[in-house]
């Protein structure tokens, strides 16, 4: 039986979306044991992270915080996800303008209310997506995807 990768992002320039489809490419090494979900973070919900034994947040660095729609996303679900996703396996992409950690501290906050546990360093890519951006969440789509395939996490 297949392990479910969720990939839920939001973008407005096409940064961001670049990262998550070098993470899928990644993930999709592994396409015999794991199945990948990507959603816009508006279209995500709750049935979508509940089918998820590991998960990718991919957002753009807004003001030094989250994007809005992934900010939405995790507020529609946290109440209701509740106590049913504890333990669960997440990594970050973040398309930064400045430096990427406001919204790593953020996603990091909230994942600690969920209770869920962060397997992989965020990969923060500042300003143009280069070829060692994409390298490095195509890496990570990897680590998630063989992680949760085989156990690991």
């Amino acid at each position: 039986m297949k392990k479910h990768l969720l990939i839920v992002y939001s973008t407005q320039t096409g940064r961001t979306r670049r990262l998550v489809e070098a993470a899928c490419t990644g993930a999709a090494e592994l396409a015999d044991e794991v199945e990948v979900r990507t959603l816009r973070a508006f279209d995500a919900g709750l049935d979508d992270l509940l089918w998820a034994e590991g998960l990718i947040v991919a957002s753009p660095e807004n003001f030094g915080y989250l994007s809005g729609a992934v900010k939405d996303f995790l507020d529609r679900t946290y109440y209701p996800a509740e106590g049913r996703t504890v333990g669960l396996a997440y990594a970050m992409l973040v398309s930064a303008g400045n430096d990427g950690t406001g919204a790593v501290r953020a996603l990091e906050r909230i994942a600690n209310g969920y209770q869920w546990k962060r397997v992989a360093d965020p990969v923060i890519c500042k300003g143009e997506i280069d070829e060692v951006g994409i390298a490095a969440a195509r890496e990570l789509g990897q680590t998630l995807a063989a992680g949760i395939a085989f156990g690991v996490f």
